[in-house]
């Protein structure tokens, strides 16, 4: 679970799953240029490559290589065992 911690913590993995939550199934080349246009980051490709590699790492994104291509898609279930963790509804002391 740590490593969906460590994952989660830096902002421009936030975006790059909120990107392919509003649209699943990109390519590192669309992804880039969906970070800079919606978010201003202008990381290289490289750079873009390497936080994916932390999200892969950790669970919250699955690729897919077809042909020539890489396609990156999101996946929640690691984040379930976060709200799984901390039930919603808490026992307030007397």
């Amino acid at each position: 679970m740590s490593s969906v911690y460590k994952a989660i913590a830096d902002p421009v993995r936030r975006r790059i799953l909120d990107e392919l939550m509003e649209r699943d199934r990109q390519t590192l080349f669309e992804l880039c240029g969906r970070l800079a246009m919606n978010h201003g980051i202008a990381s290289s490709r490289q750079a873009i490559s390497q936080h994916l590699d932390v999200l892969e790492a950790a669970g919250l994104v699955i690729t897919a290589k077809e042909g020539r291509y890489k396609y990156h898609s999101i996946d929640t279930k690691p984040l379930q065992a976060i709200v799984d963790r901390w039930p919603q509804t808490r026992k307030d002391s007397p």
